[in-house]
């Protein structure tokens, strides 16, 4: 039995269903991310799971017991807002105890949890200060020291880094894991950002239109999407997409041919979706890409864009038939715009979609 099991649960607001029969679990000392594009109900499944929303159908429970139809404050959850929910007329102290205050909690007892959670976000020198003393990142401490102090089952978290600049958001998702691992405790994630999802999470939820596209570790989505959506959501750049058609089948490999007339042998193997002339899309990551021409296969191209980072570049180019495609090459890549080049790669690093978007197997190098 999964710890949090949400089952067939459903949402609508008005005549607009945002959520449609979604089933998920997450076990316990997990740290689950929803992720995907605006408007694919992951905060409102979040809000669900916190009582902030009423469900429309289905059920959730946490710990083997039904939850949905208990008021928010007897859940067990503690939730992390963007926006931070402090109040600006208490003291630092005073916002962490604020609910353990509320619930009639013993002075001492208050005190050991507020002092303990200090010291893990390491904010124990800001206990008098007031929210309006505090820089950004500081706040968001706090908050996340209010839910701490609370010591619930399950800790819920509203995209709680996107108020902060990008050097802070990388710190805090460092601090965050660090948390996660020291208080062994189950927390669910709310994000737009895959990187942030790549790097936290024990298991990434990719939700789309309301519903769960797929779900697994962090590596086996970005190395194994179950369709053309996930491959192009997970990895930062997202995968390259090329049209074309199947050509051949033969020794449990699929041939490809490309836009243009160009061949690749995938490792891709056939099953039922797979006949000769069907339209397939061929997935390749920008990481995957040799600028120089080195592969299996090669593609000509035009380049339109360079950005240099120092350790890499990423190089943006037009194929002769209008698709764009960016190249993950070495820092001291030789390359300028408007360059002619030959981009290559290799038949295993290859992925393979459908009609439908749905992913081929891929044969194990």
């Amino acid at each position: 039995m999964a710890y949090v099991e949400i089952r067939s649960v459903a949402k609508s607001f008005g005549e607009t269903e945002v959520l449609h029969g979604v089933d998920l679990d997450i076990e316990e000392q997990e740290f689950a991310v929803f992720v995907g594009p605006s408007g694919c109900g992951k905060t409102t499944l979040l809000r669900l799971v916190a009582g902030l929303e009423e469900l429309n159908g289905g059920t959730i429970a946490i710990g083997g017991e039904r939850i949905d139809r208990l008021p928010p404050d007897k859940r067990g959850i503690a939730m992390v807002f963007q926006n931070y929910a402090l109040y600006p007329h208490m003291s630092v102290y005073e916002n962490m105890s604020f609910g353990l205050r509320l619930a009639r909690t013993d002075k001492a007892l208050i005190r050991r949890r507020v002092a303990e959670a200090a010291d893990i976000l390491q904010i124990s020198e800001l206990l008098k200060r007031k929210p309006k003393q505090l820089s950004g990142g500081q706040r968001q401490r706090v908050a996340i020291g209010r839910a701490i102090v609370r010591e619930p089952n399950v800790f819920l978290f509203d995209e709680p880094l996107s108020n902060l600049d990008a050097k802070l958001r990388v710190q805090m998702r460092v601090e965050l894991t660090r948390i996660h691992q020291r208080l062994k405790a189950t927390m669910i994630y709310v994000t737009h950002d895959q990187v942030e999802a790549m790097t936290m999470a024990n298991k990434i939820v990719v939700l789309n239109d309301g519903n769960v596209e797929q779900v697994g570790a962090p590596l086996d989505l970005y190395s194994t999407p179950s369709n053309v959506f996930v491959a192009g959501f997970i990895g930062s750049p997202a995968m390259n997409f090329l049209d074309g058609k199947i050509v051949g089948i033969e020794n449990g490999r699929i041939e490809v041919e490309l836009d243009g007339g160009y061949r690749a042998v995938t490792r891709c193997r056939p099953d039922g979706s797979a006949a000769q002339g069907a339209p397939v899309t061929l997935g390749v990551r920008p990481e995957a890409l040799n600028p120089d021409g080195a592969g299996d296969t090669t593609v000509p191209g035009k380049v339109y864009a360079v950005e240099r980072l120092g350790g890499e570049t990423y190089v943006y180019l037009n194929t002769p038939e209008g698709r764009e495609v960016t190249v993950h090459a070495p820092g001291d890549k030789v390359i300028a715009m408007r360059d002619d080049v030959s981009i290559g790669f290799a038949a295993d690093s290859c992925h393979l979609f459908d009609e439908t978007g749905r992913a081929f197997e891929r044969a194990h190098t």
